[in-house]
């Protein structure tokens, strides 16, 4: 059996009520969790059809009540003790025959004493608990009414062929699943599956893959979200939600032996690695896919005309969307800090039109200037704003997109640079920059005359900042390391330099760092170099031994 290791792939879970154990779960396994709630649970509006449910179950009007789960029957027994008849209630299901689809209802009945006629056998589809029904009953199935209790969202296929076999099927919905209140993260995750910035995608319920998709269609994006999906691997935790993925067109690469969260993540672990690298090495599909969705996405945002439908064919407006596949793709990934950030300039600038690009990238509390359209040799890398400080500090903050048609300047979150003249433009366009829901910079476009962004364009910029966001992320963590090493370096020559000069000098420790300082300063070099003009000498040094003796012995 593989070793159970994500080895450090990105795992996209969309769990809602175990979030924090999900993200425990895929750490545990040495993975980097992204998890998305997709959904929350909350009350129906009117508890009509339930207590009307609980009149006609006291009248014995039913012959089989099917509970598909646990939840469902708790909110049940609360909406009867609201009116007072919740042991009414329970005396009549004692009474009448009760089916439950898996093991969460059946420990909630078990708690009420009820007993349960049908109990559905893994992997506890709506399939497995018609079949023991038909089991258990028989032809007298045929004249049974039967009530369902809904799990937020009703599966037709079961009632379909229930109202077929039966005399009469009642929907019974107690709740029902709703999107999060703040669905930027549900977005966010859709972005991140479309551009590649995860490897893997958990499904835990139907209800996710419903909500994940809903979200990509307000987005316009529901096929970029289905190309990207078939490019990555997708893990199932059953057949309901495997049915449901394949209901969008999506088939997923494995589910695990029994649908449980601690099987899901720790079969995951062991297959993960292997299917993507089966993925990664046979691209060619998906890659087509994911160009074609970018392709199609990017097309969505700029206004087509007449003039541009047949330039998109055209090979020198293609190139920056291929730029764009290949960043978010992370095949740059050997590119240094401030190249990925240029060519992100590069590529802007060129779907959309403006004066002036900056790039800031979130550093420590500050927001630091790292990219520019316009040469900035004196402030790249040195101007630093802090979160909330300007209209670029705001962004960050709220994150949250600002456009401004004219009189920038005037906007009462703006603030001045003296060293930026684009301070003086009138209009601006500014949006963050995210990777993995946080924000890791800001974007800003400028004109120095006033301008009207068009809503395409403020939407195109936004997806752009998704999509790069692993990118710039990966880029400024790898140029940190670089700077750590090279520091690491510097220090290890400063120190063998130091000893050098302990040595020739007979002079201790401190006072050999306080030579070198003066040198440092008298001559406007740094430690580094002042270090390496000694070590250089010494090796001048041994040389000239080396030759003196090899001439003594040769004489």
């Amino acid at each position: 059996m593989a070793p159970a290791s994500f080895d450090g792939l990105r795992i996209l879970s969309l769990e809602s009520r175990r979030s924090n154990e999900m993200a425990k779960l895929i750490r545990t396994y040495g993975g980097e969790p992204f998890v998305v709630p997709a959904m929350r649970e909350v009350p129906l509006e009117s508890n009509r059809l339930a207590l009307e449910f609980v009149e006609k179950l006291l009248e014995g009007e039913y012959d089989l009540v099917i509970f598909l789960t646990g939840v469902g029957i708790r909110a049940l027994m609360n909406i009867a003790q609201e009116v007072g008849k919740a042991e009414e209630v329970v005396a009549a299901l004692r009474k009448t025959r009760v089916a439950a689809r898996g093991p969460k209802p059946v420990a909630v009945l078990k708690e009420l004493n009820v007993p349960i006629a049908v109990v559905a056998p893994e992997p506890n589809t709506w399939r497995e608990l018609l079949t023991a029904l038909e089991a258990e009953f028989g032809e007298a199935l045929d004249g049974f009414r039967v009530a369902v209790q809904e799990y937020g969202t009703s599966n037709p296929d079961l009632l379909e062929v229930l109202a077929g076999k039966t005399a009469s099927v009642t929907k019974v919905p107690v709740y029902q699943w709703a999107l999060p209140e703040d669905v930027r993260p549900l977005r966010e995750a859709v972005l991140g599956v479309v551009s590649g910035s995860v490897d893997v995608v958990l499904f835990t319920t139907a209800v996710q893959a419903i909500h994940l998709f809903e979200v990509a269609a307000q987005m316009d994006s529901a096929e970029d979200l289905r190309a990207g999906l078939r490019s990555l691997v997708v893990v199932s935790i059953g057949p309901t939600t495997t049915e449901e993925l394949a209901q969008h067109g999506i088939t997923p690469d494995f589910e695990p032996s029994h649908p449980k969260m601690g099987f899901l993540v720790n079969e995951a672990a062991q297959q993960a690695k292997k299917l993507v690298e089966e993925k990664r090495n046979n691209p060619s599909r998906d890659m087509s896919a994911r160009q074609a969705g970018l392709r199609t996405a990017v097309m969505r945002t700029v206004p087509v005309t007449a003039a541009t439908e047949g330039q998109m064919e055209n090979p020198a407006v293609m190139a920056p969307i291929d730029f764009l596949h290949e960043i978010t793709s992370r095949i740059a990934s050997a590119d240094s800090f401030h190249k990925v950030l240029g060519r992100i300039v590069d590529f802007v600038t060129t779907v959309i039109p403006c004066d002036s690009c900056f790039v800031y990238v979130l550093e420590g509390d500050k927001l630091v200037l790292r990219a520019s359209k316009n040469p900035h040799a004196d402030v790249i890398d040195h101007l630093g704003i802090k979160l909330g400080q300007g209209i670029t500090g705001w962004v960050a903050e709220h994150r949250e997109p600002v456009v401004l048609a004219a009189n920038a300047s005037e906007d009462p979150r703006f603030k001045l640079f003296k060293n930026l003249p684009e301070d003086r433009f009138e209009a601006m366009l500014s949006t963050p920059i995210v990777c993995a829901s946080k924000v890791v910079g800001v974007m800003n476009l400028q004109h120095r005359l006033s301008y009207q962004h068009t809503t395409n364009e403020v939407r195109l910029l936004s997806t752009i900042g998704y999509l790069v966001g692993a990118e710039v992320e990966r880029a400024r963590l790898e140029n940190e390391n670089a700077q750590l090493a090279g520091r690491l370096e510097a220090r290890k020559a400063v120190e063998r330099a130091k000893g050098i000069l302990q040595r020739d000098m007979r002079v201790g420790e401190e006072e050999a760092y306080r030579m070198m300082q003066r040198e440092s300063r008298q001559r406007r070099k740094s430690m580094l170099e002042i270090a390496e003009a000694i070590l250089l000498g010494e090796e001048i040094r041994k040389g000239q031994m080396a030759a003196e003796k090899s001439a003594t012995a040769s004489s």
